[in-house]
């Protein structure tokens, strides 16, 4: 979007020259751009008055010129922010007639709400959107992510799902969420209503990404795809080991039916080998486990024939 160079992440950070903060949400205020001696984030940019969409075409990229980041500078000097108090403030309330000016990083404190999405337009407290939900929370409810109290209203700092309103949450929370999950994954966490849910967080303010979500990255869940693969019977009767196993008969290794996290070979747990299912010992409860602690000892004593099949002896 700009024809400023991103900060390399090792480069010593400046203040932005829009918000003057260099320590901001990264989430809420996006990338630090710098070039020919300016500095400013990427979002304070586009919500910046004068700098959305003043695209020309400059060696065949469009983007933000300098020389309107310089302007917008100058005339926001000018300004003073409604929340904090200081200069600088680059974002005007965009209902006509509002003078109201802020900083980016004072939006939340301001309760003032930003769309980033088509033309970034950005409301003062006064004439932000709310939502149209008129249900309350019971008393006691939860936010469904760090289940802290939510109040016994809706709020700019409590929100609730537009399709069930029955997901209450905190707006930090959902924004949190929003980050993580991105715009293919993010949808109410009770309902799962994605289209109605997703069009209201984005009109309250919610920064949806475009990107896959963050558990994604790097394969972080790739181990947990793997198949468990090798016997947990107290005493594994495999000549070849517990990490060896056969594709059928007593040597075949079945996994628990409920977690599939534990294993065993049939014959090291006493199954036919019709057996079609087991469950380990901590899925079967405590009556079962002595069970299958005791089967398990109990095979050691079992005589079986060179096809593995167990021959008719009498329990010990």
């Amino acid at each position: 979007m700009s024809d400023m160079n991103e900060n390399a992440p090792d480069s010593r950070e400046r203040a932005c020259m829009l918000c003057g903060r260099v320590d901001v949400d990264v989430n809420v205020c996006g990338q630090t751009y710098e070039r020919d001696g300016l500095c400013a984030h990427l979002y304070c940019m586009l919500f910046a008055n004068g700098l959305y969409r003043r695209e020309r075409i400059r060696q065949g990229t469009a983007g933000i010129l300098t020389e309107d980041v310089r302007r917008t500078i100058r005339q926001a000097s000018e300004k003073q922010c409604f929340v904090c108090g200081e200069r600088g403030a680059s974002i005007t309330c965009m209902v006509t007639g509002c003078e109201r000016c802020f900083h980016l990083p004072c939006a939340s404190e301001g309760e003032c709400v930003t769309h980033y999405f088509g033309r970034y337009r950005s409301f003062c407290s006064e004439h932000r959107p709310h939502q149209a939900a008129q249900a309350a929370p019971e008393q006691g409810t939860t936010c469904i992510i760090c289940m802290d109290p939510v109040g016994d209203s809706t709020s700019y700092h409590t929100m609730v799902c537009p399709a069930c309103n029955h997901a209450w949450f905190h707006r930090r929370c959902i924004q949190g969420h929003a980050v993580c999950a991105g715009i293919v994954c993010f949808q109410c966490p009770i309902c799962r209503d994605r289209l109605n849910f997703c069009a209201e967080m984005s009109n309250m303010g919610i920064r949806i990404p475009v990107r896959v979500p963050a558990w994604e990255d790097n394969d972080a869940f790739a181990s947990q795809r793997e198949r468990h693969r090798h016997c947990d019977a107290s005493e594994c009767l495999y000549p070849q080991g517990r990490e060896r196993a056969e594709g059928q008969g007593p040597w075949q290794l079945l996994l628990c039916r409920s977690c599939a996290a534990e294993g065993t070979h049939r014959r090291c747990s006493n199954l036919t080998d019709s057996a079609g299912t087991w469950e380990c010992a901590s899925c079967a409860g405590v009556d079962n486990a002595v069970i299958f602690k005791t089967t398990v000892h109990w095979s050691k004593d079992f005589e079986y024939n060179s096809n593995g099949k167990r021959l008719e002896t009498s329990m010990p």
